[in-house]
């Protein structure tokens, strides 16, 4: 009775793993995404046009009459540009205080997801995978995991860890965008 416990809690290490792993990422990339949404605002998009704008009605006087003008233009164009600067300044400051402490967490969480199953799972399998799906890598994912059974080899924490994190961010970057 003892044992069919263990091989169901076997059974469930890899999937709670790998869900642990995306879910980590997901968040990850969520955050990023939102304060790249955040991080452009009406201000810099109006401030952006405006220098556009003025750089533009210089350029179009080139004649030595209407230099003093272009100068007077091009100056307020500079003007307007360090504006954007001290009001991205601004926005920078409030993304690092407001998200700070989350990427601070998830970057806990990251490293409390590879660390403690680890060390709990590190001679115990986590899964087993036929010798013929992985003919010339079975040695490597049996890696932390133990010996290797029959026709099966098994699948070690430490590379379970590393596929689950390289697909999770696969399928975060190209799947969910």
């Amino acid at each position: 009775m003892e044992e069919g416990l263990t091989e169901r809690e076997k059974s469930l290490a890899a999937p709670a793993i790998f869900i642990l792993v995306f879910f980590v990422h997901f968040a990850s990339k969520y955050i990023e995404s939102y304060k790249k949404k955040k991080g452009s605002s009406d201000v810099d998009i109006q401030l952006r046009a405006e220098i556009k704008q003025l750089l533009k009605e210089a350029s179009s006087l080139s004649q030595p009459s209407t230099f003093a003008q272009a100068a007077k233009l091009r100056r307020m164009a500079a003007a307007k540009e360090k504006e954007l600067a001290k009001h991205q300044e601004m926005q920078d400051k409030n993304m690092k205080m407001s998200f700070g402490t989350y990427e601070k967490l998830l970057m806990i969480s990251k490293v409390i997801i590879w660390v403690v199953p680890t060390i709990f799972l590190w001679n115990i399998p986590v899964t087993t995978i036929s010798a013929q799906l992985v003919q010339p890598f079975g040695k490597l994912l049996s890696w932390g995991g133990g010996r290797s059974l029959e026709d099966n080899f098994v699948v070690g924490i430490i590379p379970w860890l590393i596929a689950s994190t390289r697909v999770s961010i696969f399928i975060c970057r190209n799947v969910l965008n």
